[in-house]
């Protein structure tokens, strides 16, 4: 359901910035709203409280982003509000989000290494993974993992490469018991 609320409503966002040539607008105050939800857990909680009726709701909104963000973003928060589905609404910001990077071929890729990367390892990542994908830059986020114990995993929207060492011992560690239990099997 949550799915289907975040693509719908991000859906209908990205058509009101592509036929009125506000993309890059429209993006940069969506990541706006969630940084302001992200940092003021209090609006949610006024927002999800079961005692507020929705038009009180809705003057909340207004009261916080009229004026600051553009009208076609504040109406959609207020449907989203009146459609009962706040709790979906940074899920439909970062569904936006997202579509609006894909239109300009903006990947974002979430690499995990085993030790922290040096600025020219890190760059040679990202023009790797712009030469083997569709994309023509990349939004990088670097996470270290000390458990992977050597090699990386890189994450692009569903697709996981895992090249790390700790995978590749648990692979061969199925193995090699696949083979015990086959030679067991010949035993008199």
């Amino acid at each position: 359901m949550a799915k289907l609320v975040s693509k719908t409503y991000g859906d209908a966002l990205f058509e009101i910035a592509a036929e009125t040539g506000r993309m890059e607008d429209l993006c940069k105050e969506a990541e706006i709203v969630s940084a302001v939800l992200a940092e003021n857990p209090e609006i949610s909680k006024l927002m999800n409280h079961p005692k507020i009726v929705k038009e009180e709701k809705i003057e909340i909104i207004e009261n916080i982003f009229k004026g600051k963000i553009s009208d076609e973003l504040v109406g959609l928060i207020r449907m989203i509000v009146d459609k009962g589905h706040f709790p979906e609404l940074d899920s439909v910001l970062e569904y936006f989000i997202t579509e609006v990077k894909e239109s300009k071929n903006i990947g974002t890729a979430y690499v995990t290494t085993a030790v922290q990367l040096t600025d020219a390892q890190k760059a040679q990542v990202t023009e790797k993974l712009i030469q083997t994908t569709k994309y023509v830059e990349f939004e990088m986020h670097y996470d270290v993992d000390a458990a992977l114990i050597g090699g990386m995993v890189i994450r692009i929207k569903d697709r996981v490469v895992d090249s790390s060492i700790k995978t590749k011992l648990c692979d061969l560690s199925r193995e090699l018991s696949k083979i015990q239990l086959k030679v067991g099997e010949f035993a008199p």
